[in-house]
């Protein structure tokens, strides 16, 4: 090939380049959120840690730094924008545990010791700063579940115990019970991720075999019944296609809901964030996290507004903070 014709395919090719990236980057642009850093995590930087919300104030327990199985507490004043450490959780120190907030109390139990599966569980009273150990957790030991709170009736379930699992247990606080909870027809899994839209719980992503879970459910507990929502996969049916960018499905996110409508943020290898609809069922891409990529990350939202923090890539532990807005356009100069 002469050397002109080689330059009109070099000239090509790179075009082609700058057009690939700059659609690339369109795309992002095109995206509405933007993310605010806040007041970094006093603690020290892990991955694993487990969060519940009273108040005004978000309670952030446990992790793993990379060394260390951790037990402290952190509050953070979302009004003031500062964080204060708190009575350490009574329990061993842990990763991958589960949480919820029930009558103004917090409760964190299972998890993972770096040598044992655990299944104690754990009261937090704000007013008291004081922790109580509670009934034991019905079912079997694990880690990587997930708790939440829906309709005034808590609840853990899935997670891994040496087996992947999709059991349900309801935890009453009046009787400090818990009761197994039938019903649930999705997939075993374990690193799901939960959120709460008015009185119904959602769940959706995580991993069973090393295989990521397309399956997405929604929960009413005045009923108990659990309902299969539309996959997190592409969908080919015309009604309801995606567009070719839709990748919600992934393991060890984070997720909070806002004005109606939930949140699913990062994840193995992912920064992205997805929006979820009730009223529709469907998802729509917002823009992507602007701090480093990273797993097992903290989520919660406080008044309505939405916070992602801590995780890890590969050995490398995050202490930052950060607030999504999703009603903003994104901006490279406000961090």
């Amino acid at each position: 090939m002469n050397n002109f014709k080689k330059g009109i395919l070099f000239s090509a090719l790179f075009s082609g380049l700058i057009f690939i990236g700059c659609s690339n980057d369109n795309n992002d642009d095109d995206l509405m959120g933007n993310w605010i850093k806040k007041s970094a995590f006093d603690g020290p930087a892990r991955s694993s840690a487990t969060s519940f919300v009273i108040g005004d104030y978000a309670y952030v327990a446990t992790g793993y730094t990379g060394d260390e199985y951790l037990k402290d507490l952190w509050s953070y004043n979302s009004t003031g924008d500062y964080w204060e450490q708190k009575a350490d959780f009574s329990g061993v120190g842990r990763s991958s545990a589960s949480s919820f907030t029930l009558n103004g109390k917090g409760y964190v139990g299972l998890g993972y010791d770096g040598t044992n599966r655990l299944k104690d569980f754990y009261q937090y009273d704000p007013a008291s700063n004081s922790w109580i150990q509670k009934t034991d957790f019905a079912g079997t030991g694990r880690f990587g579940a997930v708790g939440f709170q829906a309709g005034g009736k808590a609840y853990f379930g899935t997670g891994y115990d040496g087996n992947y699992l999709k059991d349900f247990y309801q935890y009453n606080d009046q009787t400090n019970s818990w009761t197994l909870v039938n019903g649930f027809g999705g997939n075993k899994r374990r690193n799901a991720t939960a959120f709460v839209i008015g009185d119904k719980a959602y769940l959706v992503t995580g991993s069973n075999n090393a295989v990521y879970q397309e399956d997405f459910w929604e929960f009413d507990p005045a009923t108990e019944v659990w309902t299969r929502k539309r996959d997190i996969n592409k969908n080919t049916d015309d009604d309801y296609t995606y567009n070719d960018d839709y990748a919600i499905v992934r393991s060890n996110a984070s997720s909070f809901s806002m004005s109606g409508l939930g949140y699913v943020v990062g994840g193995e290898s992912i920064k992205t964030i997805w929006e979820y609809n009730p009223t529709t069922d469907l998802w729509v891409e917002r823009t992507p996290m602007e701090g480093a990529t990273r797993t097992d990350a903290v989520g919660f939202a406080i008044n309505n507004r939405g916070f992602y923090m801590l995780g890890r890539v590969g050995s490398t532990y995050f202490d930052d903070t950060w607030e999504f807005k999703p009603l903003e356009e994104q901006n490279d100069n406000d961090n």
